[in-house]
This record gives C-alpha cells, sequence and structure tokens, in this order.
C-alpha cells in the first residue's frame, strides 16, 4: 500500500488516544491498514468529538434508516470520487439493506438503478447539496416535500452528505489509500455492524461527562 502525503500524522509514534489500539490489531492481523484511522489517532481530542458526531447523525434517531444514510454516504462519496469512503459505506449500506446489487447500481448510476422515486429524488438532492449548494433553492425541497419526504428527513439528509463531503476531503488530500473490495466490504459489514464508536472502544458519552 502507497503511504499518505503526511507521513507525520501516518507515524505509529504519533497515535494516541482510543485509536491506537485498532491500528495496532490491523498491523497484527497481517492486512492492509485502513489509514484513516491515523487521521483520528493523530489528534484525538478533536476526532474523538468527531467519532461521537458521525455515530449519532448516522445511527441517532431519524426518519432516514441507517441503511439510507450509509448509502446517502456512499453517493456523496461517489459524486466526490473518493472511492475509500464511497467503498466503505457501500458496504455498510450493502449489509444494513440486505442488498449489495441495488446499493452498487444506484452508486454507479442513479437513474437506472431500481431504487423507488422517493429514494431516487433524495439522493439526486444530495447530489446537488455535493456539486452545486449555491443552486439550492426552495422549490428543490418542496420536490421532496411531494415525494413525502418530512423537513426531519431532509435535515438528515442534508447533514449526512455535508458530513461526507467533510471525510471525503479529508481522506483524499491525506492521501488515504483505497483497500481491496473484500477488505472494504468486510469492514463495511463490521461498520454495520458495530457503528462507528465500539470498533475503537468509545462509549456513547464523553469523558468527564
Amino acid at each position: 500500500m502507497e503511504p499518505m502525503f503526511l507521513p507525520q500524522v501516518e507515524d505509529p509514534a504519533e497515535a494516541s488516544g482510543a485509536y491506537t489500539s485498532i491500528l495496532q490489531a490491523m498491523a497484527a492481523a497481517g492486512g492492509p491498514v485502513s489509514q484513516i484511522w491515523y487521521l483520528f489517532a493523530f489528534k484525538p481530542r478533536a476526532t474523538d468529538h468527531l467519532l461521537r458526531f458521525t455515530q449519532e447523525v448516522m445511527r441517532g434517531p431519524s426518519p432516514l434508516s441507517p441503511g439510507l444514510r450509509e448509502l446517502i454516504g456512499a453517493y456523496t462519496s461517489a459524486n466526490n470520487q473518493c472511492p475509500y469512503c464511497r467503498n466503505s459505506h457501500a458496504g455498510a449500506a450493502a449489509t444494513l439493506l440486505d442488498d449489495e446489487p441495488k446499493v452498487w447500481a444506484a452508486v454507479r448510476d442513479l437513474e437506472s438503478s431500481p431504487l423507488a422515486e422517493p429514494e431516487k429524488a433524495l439522493l439526486r438532492f444530495v447530489a446537488k447539496v455535493t456539486q452545486r449548494p449555491y443552486e439550492i433553492v426552495r422549490e428543490d425541497v418542496d420536490v421532496l416535500h411531494q415525494h413525502g419526504w418530512s423537513d426531519e428527513a431532509i435535515y438528515d439528509a442534508i447533514t449526512v452528505s455535508a458530513l461526507f463531503n467533510f471525510y471525503n476531503r479529508w481522506v483524499s488530500a491525506s492521501g488515504v489509500q483505497t483497500l481491496p473490495d473484500d477488505v472494504h466490504r468486510e469492514r463495511g459489514r463490521s461498520l454495520a455492524e458495530h457503528g462507528y464508536l465500539l470498533q475503537v472502544g468509545l462509549s456513547e458519552a464523553p469523558e468527564g461527562t
């Protein structure tokens, strides 16, 4: 695997916090290391909050199912040409929705995919949030209302897409490398089953609360 663009960040000696154990476990297993964990391990006082925020956005109460939220994350990542996030979260969506072909059909070509029209409309809106947010007008939201989406659902879709726009840029600009497809599929399955906190041993509440 190619190194990241930031050797100081990828230096295991710089890792701290709960993320050190997952990096050590990956190294001990002998497989490829998901380099995104070096980003989390570099400044955990900030990234602990980021991971808890991600858990709430992706698994907290919402009119959008966790599977649909993971699909929004994968679709946003595809629009941003971020294969690392696209593949990982397509894997999670496939597990949660129990339909890998449908997930990949939507990610690769939304209009020809078997998604229902309300979901297609939501993902079209998500693409606009990612590519042309300055062009969004009230009529774009009205279309979603006509498809039965509530304000809360639209709010959550915007938040998921905005979060993944952050992650896509964080990952791509730091040089995080894409993993083999089978590894992304397995990591996506683990993410679907355990969420964003348990896999690194973080609790729901920040320390000191």
